[in-house]
């Protein structure tokens, strides 16, 4: 059976790009195409033997970020990937590369990390966080209408679709009109071992952008004057930096294996944020840590209140230290193992299990 993968881009490592590399490692002959690909930040990880990329990649890119002005050709340039010779075509699609356009031979599984946010609810922010002005968020807004007739018309030409939680598995139905089955995404939980003591901080790990709501975790930390710490960086930084007491400590980037340090050492884990999945927080519960998350997106799924933490119901000051109170007053009955047992349903090997049933299923 011969396979081949297919996701948006390869110019950083984030989530999507974690649950693509399980997916090469179990089929190692595997190739992956790809609409960019940026061999300095994911070289390491994606080596060029095994990208094929599209012809936006001639496109020269001037500044970091400019990939963003090309979504106009980015459905064209993936309908152009020729697939005919697989039998297996796994698309790993945030954006387009669910368009890919197969033969009535080759079967095509997609896994949606989510539709594209831009395009769909998420769309009238984006245009505004553009600053645009007036002509140029008309022109955008007009072309992300028709970024929106395609994506629609794409997806019907996937034969199964797999959704990384209830979250996405909603927007799917909502926007395509399609059912999908879930399949969460691979956390790499046997690095981690349950520590039952801690230094007494609490933890962030997270990319540092408006959406993840760091700025209300800086804030209540502030106000209570108890150590938070934050490791990650992005666009927010300056400004979090800038807000943040004396009892905020902001590591920045940081390699996996001092952030696991922090995990197995910290009180607790702070997620602030609302998230399709969320794999930090898992990762923090398989080392036995409790976490204070938003009661919505993906942690709904992996988080067991008052097992494996609690949850502050709104995105406010006062919902979130209520939150936190309740973490506290049943801090002693967390039981690391406990919670460390539960983030294994969430296992790499739950993962391959899962998605060798889908693919390797004669259909």
């Amino acid at each position: 059976m011969k396979i081949a993968f297919v996701h948006d881009f390869l110019l950083r490592l984030g989530g999507a790009e974690r649950v693509l590399k399980v997916l090469m490692d179990m089929y190692p002959e595997a190739p992956v195409y790809t609409l960019l690909y940026d061999e300095k930040k994911v070289g390491k990880v994606f080596p060029k033997e095994r990208v094929k990329t599209s012809s936006l990649q001639k496109f020269p890119r001037f500044l970091p970020g400019m990939h963003k002005f090309l979504f106009p050709f980015m459905p064209g340039a993936v309908e152009q990937f020729d697939l005919s010779g697989f039998d297996v075509v796994v698309s790993s699609s945030g954006a387009y590369s669910h368009g890919i356009v197969t033969n009535l031979e080759t079967r095509h599984i997609c896994y949606y990390h989510s539709p594209m946010r831009y395009a769909w609810d998420y769309t009238h922010e984006y245009v505004k966080e553009q600053q645009l002005g007036i002509f140029g968020e008309l022109f955008v807004g007009r072309a992300l209408h028709k970024v929106r007739e395609w994506d629609f018309l794409a997806a019907q030409r996937v034969d199964e679709a797999l959704a990384n939680s209830k979250t996405v598995q909603n927007r799917i139905r909502k926007y395509y009109r399609q059912e999908s089955t879930i399949i969460h995404p691979p956390v790499d939980t046997e690095r981690f071992e349950p520590h039952p003591k801690n230094e007494g901080y609490f933890l962030i790990v997270s990319q540092l952008s408006h959406y993840k709501r760091i700025d209300l975790a800086v804030e209540l930390f502030n106000m209570l004057g108890k150590r938070l710490v934050v490791i990650g960086t992005g666009p927010e930084e300056r400004k979090l930096r800038r807000m943040a007491a004396g009892n905020v400590d902001f590591l920045g980037f940081k390699s996996d294996e001092v952030v696991k340090e922090y995990m197995e050492n910290c009180r607790a884990f702070i997620f602030p944020g609302e998230d399709d999945f969320g794999i930090a927080p898992v990762e923090a519960m398989a080392c036995g840590k409790p976490v204070l998350g938003l009661r919505k997106g993906g942690l709904t799924e992996t988080m067991v209140e008052g097992v494996t933490g609690e949850f502050f119901e709104e995105q406010t000051l006062e919902s979130m230290e209520a939150g936190l109170t309740q973490l506290l007053i049943h801090e002693k009955g967390y039981k690391p193992a406990v919670i460390a047992k539960h983030a294994q349903n969430y296992s790499v090997k739950a993962f391959e299990k899962a998605m060798r049933e889908v693919i390797e299923t004669v259909q």
